[in-house]
């Protein structure tokens, strides 16, 4: 049963994935010929019971950052996997393998997801280390890192139970500026869950850039038309421009495609908020604030909760990069932030995930029917 639902989950993805292509091949649309795509219904949700931790006991950010994580979001001791990694920005390859190895061997079979609790390492030869970890090395990257990368087997799945059905773990990064930083953004994700579950007087705003970057601007062909999220009532998108940025309120999205973003990044942020730029460099995570192309840790700074960049040149194939209209009625349907970013990027091999991973503002309140069923043994047969 799980495998002829599988099937048709893919047929439907292959409905969006010819859309994109269909979409990037085009000229950019104006915001009166923005249609939305169908989006297929995601099931289930990753939650700290299906969340592995991995800490570094070398670093003391990723120890004080993960132990706090662990508390907080209350994730099983026997999910915790300790390592001992060098201190810098890329791993060999080596390196990588005998990590992954070791994530392999201890964390349980019933683990979804998972949450990196430290700012370096964040890549692996060209490749980030969210997805080498979540999705296998591509070793070629570094000889042609303009070219497609693999197609994310996520963008073909829509359940809850990726590494049962797929083999695949999605990853994300518990990375912030510092020890304080991260845990304001923990906190963020937390506060967030099922806070737009049940609509809100005064809807969450997705806000979507458009820019004079030319090179950086492709995703605008891709934006939604404006106004209410389709079946959401909590949610509005709002078409703008980077060089007369309304006053940002209530932000939950914000998508643009600049090297720097201007300032004030984003205005009031809602908890649980997703903001990206599509630039080449944003996710080289060790980089001085001001240096060079903005950081994806300068929106954890400003108060957004997760953030996606890439760590080597990807050039600007859309594909590299956070779908918006995927990103937003993913997030609405009521998964984690981990999900919705990991289900927005068709080929993630560069990019790295940043933010806090189980972060839900739509997931539904489970109800203690649900809650007390959660709690018993996985059935043997697994489940979409």
């Amino acid at each position: 049963m799980a495998k002829a639902v599988f099937r048709k989950w893919q047929a439907l993805a292959g409905v969006f994935l010819a859309w994109t292509l269909a979409a990037t091949a085009a000229e950019p649309l104006s915001s009166a010929d923005a249609r939305w795509m169908r989006m297929p219904t995601l099931y289930g949700r990753i939650t700290a019971h299906e969340l592995g931790l991995v800490i570094n006991t070398a670093d003391p950010y990723s120890v004080a950052v993960g132990e706090y994580y662990a508390v907080r979001r209350g994730i099983p001791a026997g999910q915790i996997v300790r390592v001992q990694l060098p201190l810098r920005s890329s791993l060999t390859r080596e390196e990588f393998l005998a990590l992954d190895q070791q994530i392999r061997s201890q964390m349980p079979e019933h683990v979804n997801g998972m949450a990196l609790a430290w700012v370096q390492p964040y890549a692996v030869d060209c490749n980030s280390l969210t997805s080498a970890l979540g999705m296998g090395l591509q070793p070629d990257v570094c000889s042609r890192s303009c070219a497609a990368t693999r197609l994310s087997p996520y963008a073909h799945y829509f359940g809850a139970r990726p590494w049962i059905v797929l083999g695949l773990r999605p990853a994300m990064q518990l990375a912030a500026r510092s020890v304080p930083a991260a845990k304001a953004m923990i906190e963020r994700g937390i506060a967030s869950d099922h806070r737009l579950a049940g609509g809100s007087a005064e809807p969450a705003q997705a806000y979507l850039a458009a820019t004079a970057d030319r090179n950086r601007n492709v995703r605008e062909r891709l934006f939604p038309p404006a106004g209410p999220v389709p079946g959401v009532v909590a949610l509005v998108v709002q078409r703008v421009r980077s060089d007369t940025l309304p006053p940002m309120r209530r932000t939950l999205i914000y998508q643009t495609g600049l090297s720097r973003v201007p300032t004030p990044l984003g205005g009031e942020w809602l908890p649980g908020a997703l903001a990206d730029h599509l630039t080449s460099f944003g996710g080289l995570l060790d980089k001085p604030v001001g240096e060079g192309q903005m950081n994806i840790l300068d929106w954890i700074d400003a108060g957004a909760t997760a953030s996606y960049g890439t760590v080597s040149e990807p050039c600007n194939h859309v594909q590299k990069f956070p779908h918006p209209q995927v990103l937003i009625q993913s997030y609405a349907q009521g998964v984690s932030a981990l999900e919705a970013y990991w289900h927005s990027v068709a080929w993630p091999a560069q990019g790295v995930f940043v933010g806090e991973p189980l972060a839900a503002p739509f997931a539904p309140v489970a109800s203690p029917v649900a809650t007390s069923a959660a709690s018993q043994p996985a059935a043997s047969a697994p489940a979409p």
